[in-house]
């Protein structure tokens, strides 16, 4: 079965970006070694605060949808729910940077 994920990442500012991969790690890789030029990129967004697993992936884009359109608080909170240090969830993935 494959797995499919919503992410959130962050800067050291705690700038926001969210996105679904179907390989989190290989995403996160992309993002934390800027190999697509962007958004990400230009902010230094690269540290996953949180994410979500699904098995559908429709049911991953439109809960990304969901939280691109929700007010920045409920993102905070959303993240600090489950990691109140925003912390780097993908330390110890052998993840450059």
């Amino acid at each position: 079965m494959k797995e499919y994920f919503v992410y959130i990442i962050a800067s050291s500012s705690k700038v926001l970006y969210i996105g679904v991969a179907n390989n989190l790690e290989g995403r996160i890789y992309e993002h934390k070694n800027k190999i697509n030029e962007g958004f990400t990129a230009k902010y230094n967004v690269n540290r996953l605060v949180y994410f979500e697993e699904y098995d559908n992936p429709n049911e991953a884009i439109d809960r990304e949808k969901q939280l691109k359109n929700w007010h920045r608080k409920w993102k905070t909170n959303l993240i600090e729910s489950i990691n109140p240090g925003w912390e780097d969830l993908s330390e110890g993935w052998g993840i450059l940077n």
